[in-house]
């Protein structure tokens, strides 16, 4: 592992998450941080940041890593080798921007610290995001600074290495079935909707399934399985197991023998993860759906995707770790495509409000079926079409992919036409990808 000297008149908590990240977790290169400029070999080429040194690469420091507490920023555009850039400065430094503080910005969620205006489901709005205003969110930004970076290093000759890009898939059990396992009165109540609002076609393929004429129009467990081992691929499931129901929290009871059976079907095909239910902010449900989860899995829970995307920074992320939750998978918008973080690579959480990295491992995703469908108004088609751009520019930085599917968009649910056929596709073209990667 090749080494590099950085020079800078401070240290602070800020600086050292992002030269952790950036330099060691990256590009797999040692660093040492040095404030003082008589420590620094000049002989060597070594990172200078704040003052503009032309024996090194040089840097500008806008001043957020020295920084404590949250302000609203002022964050300006440019460009940089045709990649857009964030806090831009004109002088004569090596890089024309203040690369770390921008990976700062974007992975620590800044931003989303300020007073916003929230959805109707509490979160986050994308369309308030920095990247979403100037028409970023579907570029991993960061991964593209990376990527320059790394071949600005190697012209210097310092030999950093960029792992080979990586595929996850990823699936949210809301509802496991549409019809079967559910209780009496839930299937009598459904009945009497449907004829009510003259749903005939719903009543005759409910009582088809219920007879065990036809396949659930949620069922393709099976489908997956047999996918995932032909091409090689270990998923996770986000199961949701809420002890109750309400309108948003509509899956079968997890203490039923079916839905018990799929769990543990299920971990023999992946990794079994949690997804919280609609209410667990508020309920002192959380834990208790978690035991719920590890009892019926026979896994210990590090993993979970907050369900609707719901989470609220720190809160959310606090809680996880609070619950012995070591990984969250709820980087990405409900409502949008896209890179929340401008990266899809994984990276500890870092707590603004406390100042300090934590040991939450955060691993975004840019690509929600639902959200391509209902929020987007894609067909198929082009849903798979915005993500293989997003993957290519994934590919190209040596980044990392997660998509997330739910089992209702791969069965036969009116309206899901074509999205199996179009995501086996992907599949096999994500396994010969990745299988022809040096």
């Amino acid at each position: 592992m090749d080494s590099i000297t950085v020079y800078s008149t401070y240290t602070s908590a800020r600086l050292v998450y992002v030269l952790d990240w950036l330099l060691v977790e990256t590009l797999q290169l040692k660093y040492r941080l040095v404030s003082d400029l008589k420590a620094v070999d000049t002989g060597k080429i070594f990172i200078s940041y704040g003052k503009n040194l032309p024996q090194a690469i040089s840097i500008p420091d806008c001043g957020l890593l020295n920084e404590t507490g949250i302000k609203e920023q002022e964050v300006t555009i440019s460009n940089w080798n045709s990649v857009p850039i964030l806090f831009p400065n004109g002088s004569d430094y090596t890089l024309p921007f203040d690369i770390f503080s921008a990976i700062f910005f974007l992975l620590s969620r800044y931003e989303e610290y300020y007073a916003f205006n929230p959805d109707k489901h509490g979160r986050y709005p994308a369309m308030q995001s920095v990247l979403y205003q100037h028409e970023l969110l579907e570029r991993p930004i960061v991964d593209e600074w990376i990527l320059e970076f790394y071949h600005l290093l190697g012209a210097q000759g310092v030999a950093a290495t960029l792992k080979p890009f990586s595929y996850r898939p990823s699936y949210d059990i809301d509802i496991a079935f549409s019809f079967r396992h559910k209780s009496l009165v839930r299937t009598a109540g459904a009945f009497a909707k449907d004829l009510m609002k003259g749903r005939y076609a719903n009543v005759s393929e409910r009582l088809a399934v219920l007879l065990h004429r036809k396949t659930d129009p949620y069922d393709c467990f099976s489908w997956l399985k047999e996918t995932h081992q032909q091409f090689g691929w270990r998923p996770l499931y986000f199961m949701l197991v809420s002890l109750r129901t309400t309108d948003f929290d509509k899956n079968i009871a997890p203490l039923h023998p079916a839905m018990q059976q799929l769990i543990r079907d299920l971990g023999t095909d992946g990794d079994i993860g949690l997804h919280p239910s609609y209410y667990s902010s508020k309920q002192a449900a959380f834990q208790e759906e978690k035991s719920v989860l590890e009892k019926i899995s026979g896994q210990k829970i590090l993993n979970s995707r907050q369900h609707y995307i719901r989470m609220t920074l720190p809160d959310t992320y606090r809680k996880l770790m609070l619950h012995g939750i070591s990984e969250d998978w709820s980087m990405g918008y409900g409502a949008h495509l896209g890179f929340r973080a401008g990266t899809g690579r994984a990276f500890f959480w870092y707590d603004l409000e406390r100042e300090r990295k934590c040991s939450l491992r955060i691993y975004p995703f840019c690509f929600m079926d639902s959200t391509a469908r209902f929020e987007e108004g894609l067909s198929a088609e082009a849903a798979f079409k915005r993500l293989d751009m997003m993957k290519q520019h994934l590919l190209r930085t040596s980044s990392s992919l997660v998509t997330v599917f739910h089992n209702f968009s791969l069965g036969s649910e009116a309206g899901w036409e074509n999205w199996r056929k179009e995501y086996l596709s992907f599949l096999k073209e994500m396994s010969a990808t990745v299988k022809a990667l040096p």
